[in-house]
């Protein structure tokens, strides 16, 4: 994608522009994810791991697949691995938007699989980048297939535990009026015209969203900041922006367990991008010889998801005002993972 030269400030205010039209746009699609699932008798959880997760992934698979065709190894590696603890943040914040910790809404345990699902499928890419991508076929990794195929796994069994009630929580939450409703119009919206506007916000979050990658790199290269901690932060924040409004639209109108498999969901996606990333990349197995923040990412995306397993199996846990421990951790450790990626630019 061609965008006219711009000055460093001129990149900054479109970068901000962009980031508005994101914003609204996700926001409007978890209130119609959210009427959708209440229309079709859809379990929330689900729409959020497997149609949330992949609307608001869109900007993340435009820029993996484009980096991996420019044989850009830091930059689709950082972009994802380094969006997953950035988006659990995401999660974290929008704890302060939730009537008590958010950790305490679900009532099934298929999140805390979710969270589960997603340590180990990190912990085989950590184990592959640590290997150096010893086994190669075809100029493929065996990792990344190994990773494509357990996310496969995962989602079938996620499915299938979906209608489980195998585990059943105490201590849940009362339930409190929502200081935040959503729009009241869509309870007398058709759904074909409900499905259109999802369509639309889908292509707001997809169009906008890679003008906002092109403009973040223009801004690297602009302010002078390496790729690698660039490709953590300001690249991966970007991409992320999608799961950031629609988290908190969601967290406010109460769906709260659409937002924890929306937030889980799409990291598990991030993962996975990887394998097509490793066709599309020519010059080796894309999980060889990466970079130390590669590594960093991949030990924090872990350590995040852990604090939030166990808040979700610790039911009455410890709150900072109306936000849960695990949530205080989980932005704690991502504010450490920044000082991390900077010391390992």
């Amino acid at each position: 994608m061609d965008i006219p030269a711009t000055s460093l400030s001129q990149s900054v205010v479109l970068f901000a522009l962009c980031a508005s039209v994101v914003w609204v746009a996700g926001a409007r699609l978890a209130y119609l994810a959210d009427s959708l699932a209440d229309r079709f008798k859809l379990a929330k959880s689900l729409v959020g791991l497997l149609i949330l997760s992949l609307a608001t992934s869109l900007p993340e698979v435009a820029t993996t697949l484009s980096a991996a065709v420019q044989q850009s190894r830091d930059l689709v590696l950082n972009n994802l691995f380094g969006g997953i603890a950035l988006q659990t943040a995401i999660l974290a914040m929008s704890d302060f938007w939730s009537k008590g910790a958010i950790t305490n809404y679900p009532r099934k345990a298929n999140h805390a699989l979710e969270a589960t699902l997603l340590v180990f499928l990190l912990s085989l890419a950590l184990i592959t980048t640590n290997l150096s991508e010893t086994f190669v076929l075809a100029g493929i990794g065996l990792g990344s297939v190994f990773i494509a195929l357990a996310y496969g796994g995962a989602i079938w069994l996620l499915r299938r535990y979906d209608g489980s009630s195998d585990w059943v929580p105490v201590d849940l939450p009362d339930p409190e009026p929502l200081p935040f409703p959503a729009p009241s119009g869509l309870a007398v919206t058709g759904s074909s015209a409900l499905i259109w506007q999802a369509i639309a916000a889908c292509g707001a979050i997809l169009v906008f969203g890679i003008l906002i990658v092109f403009l973040a790199d223009r801004i690297a290269d602009q302010s002078g900041l390496g790729s690698g901690f660039v490709g953590v932060t300001l690249l991966a924040a970007a991409t992320s922006l999608p799961e950031l409004t629609t988290s908190i639209a969601a967290v406010r109108i109460g769906a709260y367990t659409m937002a924890i498999s929306n937030i889980f969901g799409s990291n598990l996606i991030m993962l996975v991008l990887v394998f097509p990333a490793d066709i599309l990349f020519r010059a080796g197995p894309i999980l060889q010889n990466t970079s130390a923040t590669v590594g960093l990412a991949l030990s924090f995306g872990i350590c995040v998801t852990a604090i939030y397993l166990i808040g979700l199996l610790v039911r009455r846990k410890p709150k900072v005002g109306t936000v849960g421990l695990d949530s205080i951790l989980v932005l704690i450790t991502f504010l450490a993972s920044l000082v991390a990626y900077y010391l390992a630019r």
